[in-house]
């Protein structure tokens, strides 16, 4: 599913023309990455939270020439899904086979 996609059905779900979603979709988006650049943590009840962890530099291996390579550490951007979420999406596979 892309961005369209979620526009599409939002925009047809809630009544506002597909500009206007476009526009709320894009706003969250950047309001999301604005909070984590200045460290900030996301809490949306019954979806997740977004939040930056620190990643320490640890060694990995090329796989094609087998030389190992320091990977500095690094800052990531992790969204951690809540146990309702996981549950939903779990009995609807479930139920899928």
């Amino acid at each position: 599913m892309t961005k369209a996609d979620i526009v599409d059905i939002i925009s047809s779900s809630v009544g506002l023309t597909k500009v206007e979603t476009e526009a709320v979709v894009n706003g969250f988006m950047e309001t999301v990455i604005d909070s984590l650049k200045r460290g900030d943590t996301i809490e949306l009840r019954g979806f997740g939270s977004f939040k930056v962890v620190k990643r320490a530099q640890r060694v990995a291996r090329n796989p094609k020439t087998n030389q190992e390579v320091i990977v500095p550490e690094q800052y990531a951007p992790v969204l951690k899904v809540s146990k309702d979420f996981k549950e939903s999406v779990n009995e609807a596979m479930m139920s899928k086979n």
